[in-house]
């Protein structure tokens, strides 16, 4: 069968090319009892293959090389068959070279540095392209059969017939497709071929080493700094994995503009630290040395002295900044032009990809939704019948029944993030009385380790374990909702399942952050009547820098695990399952191996396909910009995984994976309007992060109102004595028996102060622990802070989303330019048919009149 070509992608006359390759296990060697189940599975393999061939498929056998219970069943489409398939999927095909000229951009030769050696990978000739049809065969640019379909359209072909041929009927329903024999077990793969192996080019002079050169020149961690060959990309493995490789690249292209200027305003936050007065007043001793704060929980917590937080107040200087605020808004206009400038990307892709009019003409019904057309409606716009599988009514029970179970497992997430929050409340109370602080105690760990750093970080690894946990069993959730669900196209089947996961995921990812950052510390009461969750356990409040800090380290450790997890996850897992298998096969390594036998032994891809790297990206986008206020130096962290992960994917598909099917894809999907969703609210969210979450506003009121008279005692704007006039004071004798810690009190002192600025008037004033004047001016101040920062970024967005058009000008004249030349070219060739057979039949009239006119002696 080889003729010692391992690498030979053809039939075993050498001629026929191996379209795909179906796997099964030979019942006759299998060693189990079950023989009725394998009589059955036989007969429906063999039904299903001799449909195959009734629909003008090759098919070829061949037992592996490894292990004698496998059969190989190689699959080859004659023209014939390419040919009809192709008119009834609406397959664009060339018509001629295009003779459009393509301008070179100015910075053509600045990236010409970074593109891939055009000597290496040839670009891609460019053709008008028209939808095949048999009838106008003359009309295509074919000057070989053998290569006018290329490897990516004939396996898409051919998995469009496997996917509907029948193999059995039961109660007069047909079963059909591959997929469900592959569910079955009667099939263990089903695949189309790589064309040589990535480690060295094929033997065979005529397989074109595609797959080699993609490693070399794309996958290989050298490249790390290169662009990507998107056109070879999207040759080798269709346009779905193409366009989702761009998108990647563009979004790494512009993470390096926010990374630069993330990395300006981290620096500037450094380099003013020392400069931060409150700061410094909180480690002075004569200041903050002097301030004897409240305990943070009752009974078991003590007295503290408030240059504790030393070291936490120096760090939150470098993130509490007036870096961080003009970051924010710039991060909402960045990810304005990100989103705009992506849709020209799109477009200018969809023209060179031909799939501008994809959904109209190419989309096919999925073959689990035709099985289930059995009731027949009347079309309102061909008023003819059609078939569906639901009427209005099931319509509306399925989609009822779905989006309940969707929410509920929303409320489910919901449930847990209150039992981390409950958890950290009751923790809170073991780590205080653990971890006791003294006010003489001089240990260094004390300065680190706090009970509320003990409770942030145990809290955040539990949160990311549970956030694991739930993705795993929400994902089958998700896939049984959307198969129930029916959706009738794959796009409207992968729009759905993406909606419902990115809503689970949202919650789950984000949760605790939006608990930190917006509710943490802000219903806590005041220390002789504190807020108690479920009547036992004391709300949490904030460092007295806030909770931002904790913000952050809430981000890193969730965006650190998640990358983590999912390198050994994607990358790892498969390369390990791969190196066992080549363990396994070792004592057999001295056979030659066929490459569909090599194939075989990858790891499939999955039903999901690129699902998860885009929701891995997305959710990286989120972080990104949802809560890119309290970590500047998030977009850098972005862009260095993302660099890794291009590479890393690269890597995967081309080195550990078995070839995926091609397919069509217009654009990114659903992931489009959600990244637009997720812009629009990170504007809200970084504009309420620096007004409640970060101490920025509190410190500006004090700054341009109570530092001078009326209310200060300072003669010009200044800094000074902000700590000091920010923590409320309480008298300990109103402390509750309920409340009352056990420890005793140091000195003579008779007040503490508030862990939080919650700004009430002192004891013994006639308001006294009622908020004060200063802080109906800091709700004031963030209100008018909110509105103003969202008005003039989402005013800027407007004006930038209506200057920047979707579809560049150039690419419209394009678009114009082909349509054009398409239908004249088809138009001038059936011209020619017609002016040809016109005059034939022309020239018959004309001879049958002469002899009708003629003299009979002539």
């Amino acid at each position: 069968d080889l003729d010692d070509k391992p690498d030979s992608l053809f039939f075993s006359d050498g001629q026929r090319r191996i379209d795909f390759v179906l796997v099964y296990e030979d019942e006759s060697k299998k060693t189990t009892h079950k023989r009725n189940d394998h009589k059955k599975q036989k007969r429906k393999r063999q039904v299903y293959e001799s449909n195959l061939i009734n629909n003008g498929l090759q098919l070829e056998a061949t037992r592996s090389v490894l292990d004698e219970k496998l059969i190989f069943v190689k699959v080859h489409a004659p023209w014939e068959v390419l040919c009809t398939y192709a008119e009834v999927m609406h397959i664009k095909l060339p018509l001629q070279p295009s003779d459009l000229k393509t301008r070179d951009s100015a910075f053509n030769w600045f990236s010409r540095f970074f593109r891939v050696d055009e000597n290496i990978i040839k670009p891609e000739q460019e053709f008008f392209t028209a939808p095949f049809q048999k009838e106008h065969l003359s009309n295509f640019y074919i000057q070989d059969k053998d290569t006018f379909f290329n490897p990516a359209t004939r396996s898409r072909i051919v998995h469009f017939i496997l996917s509907r041929v029948e193999y059995a009927t039961k109660n007069n329903v047909k079963k059909f497709g591959i997929n469900k024999l592959l569910d079955a077990g009667i099939y263990k793969a089903a695949f189309p071929l790589h064309d040589s192996s990535f480690r060295h080019p094929s033997t065979d002079p005529d397989c074109p080493s595609e797959r080699y050169l993609l490693y070399r020149e794309w996958a290989h961690p050298k490249n790390i700094f290169k662009l990507q060959p998107l056109d070879f990309i999207r040759k080798y493995y269709g346009e779905k994995i193409g366009i989702y490789f761009a998108w990647l690249g563009f979004y790494t292209n512009m993470l390096i503009v926010a990374a630069i200027v993330g990395v300006g305003c981290f620096l500037y936050g450094c380099l003013t630290k020392d400069n931060c007065t409150w700061s410094q007043e909180v480690c002075d001793p004569n200041i903050g040395g002097n301030i004897i704060m409240c305990p943070q929980c009752d009974k078991v917590c003590t007295y503290w002295n408030l240059t504790i937080t030393c070291e936490s107040s120096k760090k939150l200087c470098i993130f509490d900044s007036f870096g961080t605020l003009v970051f924010a808004v710039f991060m909402g206009i960045w990810v304005t032009l990100f989103l705009e400038f992506w849709k020209r990307r799109q477009a200018e892709l969809e023209y060179e990809w031909d799939t501008v009019e994809y959904l109209e003409q190419e989309e096919q019904v999925r073959p689990e939704y035709e099985a289930r057309c059995t009731h027949v409606v009347m079309n309102e716009i061909t008023q003819q019948e059609e078939h569906v599988p639901y009427t209005a009514c099931g319509k509306c029970v399925r989609m009822t029944f779905c989006t309940s179970a969707v929410f509920f497992w929303i409320l489910l997430i919901i449930a847990s993030v209150i039992g981390i929050i409950v958890y950290r409340l009751s923790v809170f109370l073991v780590f205080s009385s653990t971890l006791s602080q003294h006010i003489s105690g001089t240990e260094a760990i004390r300065k680190y380790l706090t009970p509320q750093t003990a409770t942030s970080v145990t809290a955040s690894l539990i949160s990311f374990v549970v956030i694991m946990v739930l993705n795993v069993i929400y994902e089958k959730v998700a896939i049984l909702i959307t198969d129930f669900e029916l959706p009738r196209t794959q796009t409207d089947y992968e729009n759905s399942l993406t909606t419902k996961m990115f809503l689970f995921q949202f919650v789950n990812y984000y949760s605790s952050c939006f608990y930190i950052a917006f509710f943490k510390g802000k219903f806590v009461g005041h220390p002789g009547n504190p807020v108690y969750w479920l009547g036992k356990y004391r709300n949490e409040e904030c460092d007295p820098g806030g909770c931002l800090l904790e913000l952050t380290t809430q981000l890193a450790i969730i965006v650190g695990g998640k990358a983590i997890w999912n390198n050994i996850q994607e990358v790892l897992l498969p390369w390990v399952k791969n190196l066992i298998g080549r363990y396994c096969a070792a004592a057999r390594s001295e056979k030659i191996v066929p490459r569909w036998e090599h194939d075989y032994h990858l790891q499939p891809i999955g039903k999901l396909g690129l699902f998860y790297e885009y929701l891995e990206m997305v959710i990286q986008f989120g972080f990104v910009t949802l809560f890119v206020a309290s970590f500047p130096l998030a977009p850098l962290l972005a862009l260095i995984n993302n660099m890794l992960e291009i590479r890393l994917d690269a890597w995967k598909l081309t080195t550990q994976f078995r070839r995926m099917v091609p397919q069509k894809a217009q654009d990114i999907g659903a992931w489009q309007p959600i990244m637009q969703g997720i812009a629009i609210l990170a504007v809200v969210t970084n504009a309420m992060i620096i007004a409640f979450t970060s101490d920025m506003i509190p410190r500006l009121v004090y700054y341009w109102s109570f530092s001078v008279p009326p209310y200060g005692n300072y003669s010009s704007h200044t800094m000074k004595g902000y700590i000091n006039s920010t923590l409320s004071v309480f008298n300990v004798s109103d402390f509750k028996n309920a409340s009352k810690p056990f420890s005793p009190w140091f000195g003579k002192q008779t007040t503490c102060r508030q862990v939080y600025r919650d700004l009430r008037y002192p004891p013994g004033h006639p308001h006294q622990y009622e908020h004060n004047i200063y802080y109906w001016h800091v709700i004031a101040a963030k209100l008018a802070f909110i509105i103003v920062m969202e008005h003039v970024i989402y005013f800027v967005k407007f004006i930038i989303s209506y200057l920047i058009p979707d579809v560049s000008q150039k690419t419209k004249s394009k678009v114009k330019r082909e349509k054009y030349l398409t239908q004249k070219l088809l138009h001038e060739n059936d011209l020619k048919v017609v002016k040809k057979t016109m005059g034939k039949i022309a020239d018959k009239i004309i001879r049958g009149v002469d002899s009708t006119f003629r003299p009979k002696a002539e």
